[in-house]
């Protein structure tokens, strides 16, 4: 089994919901995940924002469908951590 710890990913989203909003909107999907949020690019309808997520088991599938609910896409899959965990264990 595998557990992923740290993803990054590349965003696009409405202005709407704002960056407080949408990061707490993710955390409250993953519990034990640190969630940092970074804008780097504005345009008139959209923001580019770079997500940083950090936990001990984050579910891509929980993130990934939480972030199309609130308008948004994901771009890309920037970085990934994994740890592979023993299955006897």
């Amino acid at each position: 089994m595998v557990r992923v710890k740290h993803l990054i990913l590349d965003v696009l989203k409405p202005h709407q919901p704002n960056g407080l909003a949408f990061a707490s909107a993710l955390a409250e999907k993953c519990p034990d995940c640190h969630i940092k949020y970074t804008v780097v690019e504005v345009d008139e309808k959209t923001e580019s924002v770079i997500l940083s997520i950090a936990g001990d088991n984050i579910r891509f599938e929980i993130i990934e469908e939480a972030i199309s609910t609130m308008g948004a896409s994901i771009h890309s899959i920037d970085e990934v951590e994994v740890v592979g965990t023993d299955p006897a264990a």
